[in-house]
């Protein structure tokens, strides 16, 4: 009676720290976001940044003036951020406060291998991923919305590493 109670108490042990995300998180060698105090940015962390240009407005014109947003990209099957694309957040974060009446949507998006269903998901987790990290550097979270594509919207059609490797993206898109 014993081995069964034994039994009992491991496989509920076992469920509770499976279903923990910190710990499925370290078992992959994720790491969390760093705290707000880690997160200052200094001049010289700043990458140089691509322009995007905002979207057709109401009256159908393009606006003329730049938002300097980049995109960051995920390795295979990962939703953490790479210590490269963190420097690159902390500029998206430093428009996000220079620009603070400004909304983005934070698209995630997947390469073409998986199902549809896991790449939503996964699209999802680096979408959010990518949110949390930026409300951890100050931003505020409700100036932020996030999207998943999955594999729908790629940007490389070719079918190698180094393609999928593009697609495996956060992409920010200028709302306001």
């Amino acid at each position: 009676m014993k081995a069964y109670g034994f039994l009992i108490l491991l496989l509920v042990s076992g469920l509770m720290l499976g279903g923990c995300g910190c710990f499925q998180q370290q078992m992959r060698g994720e790491q969390a976001p760093p705290k707000a105090a880690e997160a200052k940015i200094t001049a010289s962390e700043a990458k140089p940044t691509i322009p995007v240009t905002q979207g057709p407005r109401a009256g159908g014109t393009t606006s003329a003036s730049a938002v300097q947003l980049k995109d960051i990209n995920f390795d295979f099957d990962k939703y953490n951020i790479r210590e490269r694309d963190a420097a690159i957040l902390k500029g998206n974060a430093a428009w996000l406060k220079a620009n603070a009446g400004k909304s983005v949507r934070i698209e995630g998006n997947c390469d073409e291998r998986g199902t549809i269903e896991y790449n939503l998901a996964l699209g999802q987790r680096r979408a959010d991923s990518t949110k949390n990290f930026l409300v951890n550097l100050g931003i505020n979270e409700k100036s932020m919305q996030t999207v998943s594509y999955g594999k729908e919207k790629p940007i490389c059609q070719e079918h190698n590493e180094e393609c999928w490797a593009k697609n495996r993206r956060a992409h920010f898109v200028p709302l306001q």
